[in-house]
């Protein structure tokens, strides 16, 4: 069979599980055409995923309660959507939403949101090698994100670019110019890989100001003809809102161009963006639009982590379990269930929205071999993502998405083992204790991400499409698909 034949067939068989997807949804009496009526079954359905009964006996700790059939099929929606939210975990894979929930919700529990949602499946993360052009199967959040907001696989480091290093559009930058509202929300800073790639394309993913690409990615500084940093392509993509940490590169200056001279924070102001600090200057936003935008900045780098630090050591297989504390520094930090909500409030509009939510620091403090940071930043990813349910499930038009980028290095492992890399044992929900191991440093902060494929899950308008093995490229297609967007349009 020829590449072209297998593509024919693979085509084929993509169209007929679409449709035995849909006479399996219309022989259990989904007969929805859209949103508000009287055949709409989905925004009643309620997955439920977890365990009610005694778990020491038969069926005790079962998550289904009877056949699903008729739910999963009613949750099948129409392929087409007026918003779309991308709600994204950073490092965030099932080993991630596995120690959360055992922690924070106990083993027979649910992970609020992110286990309601009742379509799911998996994709693959690979990036590629930039001298061969092969598979590289550990991806960055650079290489992933770029994948997603794409469609197109490219190097480790890589912004917005594809291996040849050549500018590819966004989901973003697409639904922008169709006339939909956009907008991008993250904990860590907006120059960082994941909310970058929406908004950037640069070479190199530290190049986040005028210093910094000057000296890493000189094609793409503007003073050498390109189109700037990170940052200042970022204001000039001009997202409806932009809510994230990273005000210390606001203060750089520019070193070319219309705002040579000027801090890119005057910049911001000259472009006509509305500036908040603080979730109280939030909460005075009634309006953002391409008159107004709006640019919350809420840290210097990235926002402080939900939950206080609890590294894991050497020995930490032999120490006493830790129970997890608030983190003294979050203050009054806005958390990332608060910033979902204000974007949706800000962004919903009779033409529709692109929205993308990180909590992005899951995958920082497993970097740092933090297992408390990483089920903090976990828990304000489920807030995050219950946010968005409800709102998809009240105006039956939007579809969520909830992924991670990427594979990380944290496992569960028997409480007293003796193993290689570093152990926190913590005290859970249950009444038990768990351990946690990182095996890919002995040095906290030098934490390495790992290759395996990743977990995808959906609620709304087209949310079939992440059903079984997928790649990280098919999200760009199905999103900008289900939106109606006309990939072309400048």
């Amino acid at each position: 069979m020829t590449t072209f034949e297998g593509k024919k067939v693979r085509t084929a068989l993509a169209a007929s599980t679409v449709a035995a997807v849909a006479i399996v949804a219309a022989a259990c009496g989904n007969k929805s055409d859209g949103p508000g009526t009287s055949g709409d079954t989905a925004a009643g359905v309620d997955i439920k995923r977890e365990a009610a009964g005694d778990i020491t006996t038969n069926g005790g700790a079962r998550r289904l309660d009877g056949d699903q059939t008729k739910a999963i099929a009613d949750s099948i929606q129409k392929s087409k959507a007026k918003n779309v939210i991308l709600v994204i975990g950073d490092g965030t894979a099932n080993q991630e939403l596995t120690l959360a929930r055992d922690y924070q919700w106990g083993a027979v529990g649910q992970i609020p949101g992110i286990d309601q949602l009742p379509l799911s499946g998996d994709y693959t993360t690979y990036a590629l090698n930039k001298d061969t052009k092969k598979p590289d199967y550990t991806t960055d959040s650079a290489a992933s994100g770029t994948a997603w907001s794409t469609g197109t696989k490219t190097y480790n480091g890589a912004v917005g670019v594809d291996v040849n290093g050549k500018a590819q559009r966004s989901i973003l930058e697409i639904a922008k110019a169709n006339g939909r509202k956009t907008g991008n929300v993250t904990t860590t800073e907006l120059q960082d890989a994941t909310p970058a790639v929406q908004v950037a394309h640069v070479a190199q993913r530290k190049c986040y100001g005028p210093v910094e690409t000057k000296e890493k990615c000189g094609s793409d500084s503007l003073a050498n003809g390109g189109p700037g940093s990170i940052t200042e392509q970022l204001l000039a993509a001009r997202a409806d809102v932009t809510l994230g940490g990273g005000w210390k590169t606001f203060q750089q200056t520019a070193d070319a161009g219309e705002y040579n001279g000027k801090t890119l924070e005057v910049q911001a102001k000259e472009r006509g963006y509305q500036i908040v600090r603080s979730g109280e200057e939030l909460d005075g936003i009634k309006d953002a639009n391409q008159d107004k935008p709006l640019l919350g900045v809420f840290a210097e780098g990235n926002l402080p982590r939900l939950w206080d630090k609890a590294t894991a050591t050497k020995e930490g297989g032999k120490e006493p379990a830790v129970t997890c504390s608030p983190n003294p520094a979050f203050g009054a930090t806005p958390k990332l269930q608060s910033l979902t909500k204000k974007a949706i409030d800000l962004l919903k509009n009779d033409k529709g929205f692109f929205l993308q939510v990180e909590s992005g620091s899951v995958d920082k403090a497993n970097h740092d071999a933090d297992p408390c940071g990483q089920i903090g930043e976990t828990v304000q990813l489920s807030d995050a993502v219950s946010t968005a349910l409800e709102f998809a499930k009240q105006d039956k038009d939007t579809l969520v998405i909830v992924t991670g980028d990427h594979a990380h290095t944290s496992q569960i492992i028997e409480t007293g083992s003796v193993t290689p890399g570093l152990t926190r044992t913590l005290n859970t929900k249950d009444g038990s204790t768990l351990t946690v191991n990182y095996g890919t440093s002995l040095d906290p902060g030098e934490e390495q991400h790992t290759g395996g494929q990743v977990r995808i899950a959906a609620y709304g308008p087209g949310a079939a499409n992440v059903v079984g093995v997928t790649d990280q490229t098919d999200p760009f297609f199905y999103i900008t698909d289900v939106l109606g967007l006309d990939r072309t349009k400048k």
